[in-house]
Formats: C-alpha cells, structure tokens, sequence
C-alpha cells in the first residue's frame, strides 16, 4: 500500500479531488458534509495499476486547523497538493507548502484544480514558482477538473509515476505509531487510526504506551480485516488493556522496548529567523509545547513539556501559533548532554556542527565520552560493528583512542597509589572505574599490561617492596616463631613489633606471613612443616593430638588445622579426626 496526504487551501477541492480519484467522500462528519469543509482528517483509497491500493489522508485547509493538517502529513512519505486555477495563490496553500518543505518532503505532486472554471495556464505557472525553492519543485503540476474529468488520467498517471520514486518500506523495522483518530465501537471497544510508516501489526500483538502494553485485538486496513499490515500503511488497531482509555489524537504507540523517551533534545533548525522561546513541537501527529534555547549555528536545545519517541534523523516542525512561523527541525541528539556550566551551550554548538542527522555509529562514538550501545539502538543508531570502532563490554563502548588514553591513567593512576600506600597496593577495580568515569565491566576490557586483577585488586603484578621498618619487624617475627614455630605471637607482641593489620596485610600478600584466620600469624611455610609434623602422628588423629604434636594453643590449632583442610594438605573425616594426604607428605615450602 502507499499512503499520499492532501495539502492545500481550503475549499481548492481536496476533498472533490480524493473522491473523483477514490469514488469515497473522505468528508465522515455531517458538519463538514454541510459547511463543504474538512474539519478533521478524512481518509479514502483506491488502487492504481502498477502500485496497488493507495490510501488518502484528507487533511483540512482553513487555518484554524493547521495542528490537525500537520498530524495528518507528519507521518506521512507523500503529498499531493491542491490549488485552484480560479483563485490566486492562498496563504493555507503557502503554509502547508512550508510546512512540507519544512518536513523535507520531496516526494509530491500538484493538483491545479477547477480547470474548467478558469485557464490554469496562470495557477501551473504560479505553483512552479512557488515550488522553486523547496524540496517540492521537481513536482509535477497537473491541471484537473473533478467535475468533468480533465487530466485526471494525467493526473493518475502522475500518481504512479510519483508513488514508484518512493524509497522502499523497512518492513521489519520498529514500530511507531502515531494515533491521528480514536473512537469506540459497540462490541470491540477503542479502536485507533494511525499511518503505518515502518514494521508491521498483527493480532495478538503488544504495543507500548506510556509505559504500559496494551494488546492488539484486531487490525483493519481499507475497511478489511487483517491478520497482520506491513509498512507502509494505513491501519486501524482495535486495543484492549489496561490504560488503554488514556489513548488519543496524539498518543503514539510503540515496539516495547525499542525506543527512547525524552523530553530534550538537540536539534537542527531551518529558517533565518530564531523560533520565539515557547514554540509548539509537531512531530508525527502530535504537538507538544517546547522550551527553544539557541545553541548556535542552527543548532538549538528543546526542552518538552513532556516525552516523545525520537531517534535521529526525524523530521518534524516547530510552529509559533501567534504569527504562525514554521521552522524544520531535524532531530541530531535526542539524549544530549547536560548544559550545566558557563560555555557549554556553545561547546556543545561546536560538537554538533558536522552532525548531518544521518544514524552514524562512527560519529555518535566521536561525540560521546562514554557509549551506551543498547540506547544508541534505541536512537535509530546501528550498532553492528561496533567492536572494530571501540573497546566494548556487554552495552558499553569506548573509542579505542580513548581505550588507550583510559589505559594509560589506569596504570599511572595505580602506581600512583602503590607510591602512596606501600602497605596496600592494588586498587579496588570499582574504585579505579569511579576514578576513569567508566562502568567497571568496561574498565575490566581497558586493562593492559602490566596492570591485571589479582586479589579482588588492579595491580601492577609487579613485586611491591615492604617499607624498612615493616621488613625488619618480620624479621624479628621470624626469629621468635623458630623455636616454636606454631606458638603464634600475641596481639600485645604485635604491637610491640609495629605490626598493625596494614602491615600484617602487605607481608601476606608478599608472602611475609601466613594468617590462617584473624589474629594468627605465623612464619611463610608453616603449614607445609605442619603437615610434615603432623605425617608422624599415627592416623587419623585428633585435634587433642595436633595440638600437642604442634606445640600450639587450641586458639591456634583450630584455625590452622582449617587452613590446611583447605589447602588439601589434610584430609578431615566424618568422626572429626584428620589424615594428612600425600600432598602433605610431600609439599614443600610455599
């Protein structure tokens, strides 16, 4: 299906136009029947050989109905535009011409209507010239009159030409779409319009709508039921489900999961004048209130009254309602960056200027200190080769030149700290991701030699002098355990030493001491002679036994006797007694 919206004056016989070519009044309320105006969007189709059913969104012409003309062209990929030979060029027809500019449509056609009443040799001339400097002037102009039929094959013929230079539909995209209509039937419930402009709906489906899912009943296209509509499309969706009676004009539905909500966003702005501070936003077929803050360059920040789905590269208009100004907006960052001191309104002006509103991974990568792959998606932004761009760990991704400079600080930052705290050296990989402002999973992807993770900590992996006063400490440790190498020393003696817990910590980690359990330090190496002592006991043996055979306390046995349990030297049994193993037979010092 194609899907074309009408634009145009009013009463220039849009709406006689869309009948002639349908053969349906797009005209469904009594009050436009009566006053020969469209007052809301009218919709009617047909189908023409070589592109198949075409539906039209009829959208009003007085000004006084400009927002719901935008929502009817907003979502919509072609226009035929409607100007009548008897009439001079109106202000609705130059308005809607700028707001099609403004959208970037290209893909048009012009319909010079009432032909019969009037040569439109002038109203053909004229509408060129107005078409001229937008993105609509290689449209064609089609003289027609619905009332006798001339041009109309023309005109047709016009349609096909136009409607095979549309791009293709992505057809497995993401849905999103934007509810132009809503009403209830007896029997079904709410039912909702919209114009399907990517993916496809099918029955049974679950869509997204302020953060609640809302169940797809039925799904109708041209006045049929379907099982499923493909993009692009005009479609109506029977909706069942809780918050389901919060649906309107307005409202947009989505794929779950598959968009970013914001309510700012940075953009680029079309038109020599600024747009005033509070400007209305129209994007598909809503209109939300914006704060505009210039950035520079044509670059501005919107600040929305409230959240909307973007992605990058969206067209959409914003409009001054007083004097009724347009400006094209093209949607560059819909998840910017704060501007939150002094100059950084024109910084970030300076990181947009090369921004084209085309997805590119390689330059939102460029522009982002920190990368969030699964939102980028969300931007409309393909992700898929991003490792050969950047450094990336599940959702996160780094620029490797930053990869590089981020390594560099890991590794001066960590020896900074060995430096200062000879007595811990290593620092906690959540303490060092806080540091590089990074999540510690990508921190953990950044390390290079010589920094590796070892103990719960980031270090060098080199060996770490103990400070003197530490070492000759052990030194005199070691001389009380020789005669009694399992007569761990006291707290008192420790102190006595200098020894507190950062001292006792370090000689561990450099092998210094070995601490089976909080308080008991003995000599590296004692519990390898433990099991070579304890080999000598008839076996199995009791704690009783160990104790004596070790010439240690119960306070230092228990413990010790665990540690080697854990080290496999010993092997303990059910009744509680032990059996020391081969490895206890035959380990060395460690």
């Amino acid at each position: 299906m194609h899907v074309v919206a009408t634009a145009g004056h009013v009463d220039h016989g849009k709406s006689t136009l869309v009948r002639a070519l349908t053969g349906t009044d797009p005209d469904r309320l009594a009050e436009e029947r009566r006053r020969g105006l469209t007052i809301e969007l009218g919709f009617a189709w047909t189908s023409l050989p070589g592109v198949g059913d075409v539906a039209f969104v009829d959208v009003p012409g007085h000004e006084r109905f400009v927002p719901t003309m935008l929502a009817g062209i907003g979502p919509v990929p072609a226009v035929l535009l409607a100007v009548a030979a008897d009439d001079p060029w109106m202000p609705q027809a130059a308005e809607h011409l700028a707001a099609l500019d403004a959208l970037g449509v290209t893909h048009g056609l012009v319909a010079v209507t009432r032909a019969d009443l009037a040569d439109p040799a002038a109203a053909v001339a004229r509408a060129r010239t107005q078409l001229g400097p937008t993105t609509l002037r290689d449209a064609a102009v089609v003289p027609v009159s619905a009332a006798t039929g001339q041009g109309m094959d023309e005109l047709r013929a016009a349609l096909v030409a136009m409607l095979r230079a549309l791009p293709a539909p992505d057809t497995t995209g993401d849905v999103r779409l934007w509810v132009d209509r809503r009403f209830s039937m007896r029997g079904a419930g709410v039912v909702v319009t919209g114009t399907l402009s990517a993916g496809r709906v099918a029955a049974g489906d679950r869509l997204e709508h302020e953060g609640r899912l809302l169940r797809v009943r039925a799904v109708q296209s041209l006045g049929r039921e379907v099982p499923t509509a493909t993009a692009v499309a005009r479609v109506a969706l029977n909706l069942t489900g809780d918050g389901v009676a919060d649906v309107g004009r307005g409202s947009v539905l989505l794929t779950p999961g598959r968009w970013h909500l914001t309510d700012v966003t940075d953009v680029h702005l079309s038109g020599a004048e600024p747009p005033p501070t509070r400007p209305l936003l129209h994007v598909g077929a809503t209109a939300v209130a914006a704060h505009h803050r210039p950035l520079g360059d044509g670059v501005a920040r919107l600040r929305l009254d409230r959240a909307v789905p973007l992605r990058v590269g969206d067209r959409a208009l914003l409009r001054d309602p007083g004097s009724r100004a347009l400006w094209g907006v093209t949607v560059l960052d819909p998840a910017p960056p704060p501007l939150t001191r002094r100059g950084d309104g024109a910084r970030r002006a300076r990181a947009l200027a090369g921004a084209t509103g085309r997805p590119d991974l390689a330059e939102e990568l460029r522009r982002r200190p920190l990368t969030d792959l699964e939102l980028l998606a969300r931007l409309g932004v393909p992700v898929a080769g991003a490792a050969e761009l950047a450094v990336v760990a599940g959702r996160w991704a780094l620029p490797r030149d930053r990869a590089a400079a981020a390594a560099r600080e890991a590794e001066r930052a960590v020896r900074a700290h060995d430096a200062a705290e000879p007595l811990s050296p290593g620092v906690p990989p959540a303490v060092l991701a806080a540091h590089l402002d990074v999540p510690e999973p990508l921190l953990r992807a950044l390390l290079r030699p010589p920094l590796v993770v070892v103990g719960g900590r980031v270090t060098t992996g080199e060996d770490t002098a103990l400070p003197p006063a530490v070492d000759r400490a052990l030194t005199d440790l070691e001389a009380d355990l020789v005669a009694s190498p399992f007569a761990a020393p006291t707290v008192d003696r420790l102190r006595e030493l200098g020894l507190d817990e950062r001292a006792l910590a370090a000689a561990a980690r450099a092998g210094r001491v070995l601490r089976p359990a909080p308080g008991i330090v003995l000599a590296a190496g004692a519990a390898e002679a433990a099991a070579r002592r304890l080999a000598a006991l008839d076996q199995p043996f009791t704690t009783s036994e160990a104790r004596v055979c070790l010439g240690t306390s119960r306070r230092v046995a228990l413990p010790l006797l665990e540690h080697l349990d854990r080290r496999g030297l010993t092997r303990r049994l059910p009744d509680d007694r032990r059996t020391v193993t081969t490895a206890g037979t035959t380990s060395g010092p460690r």
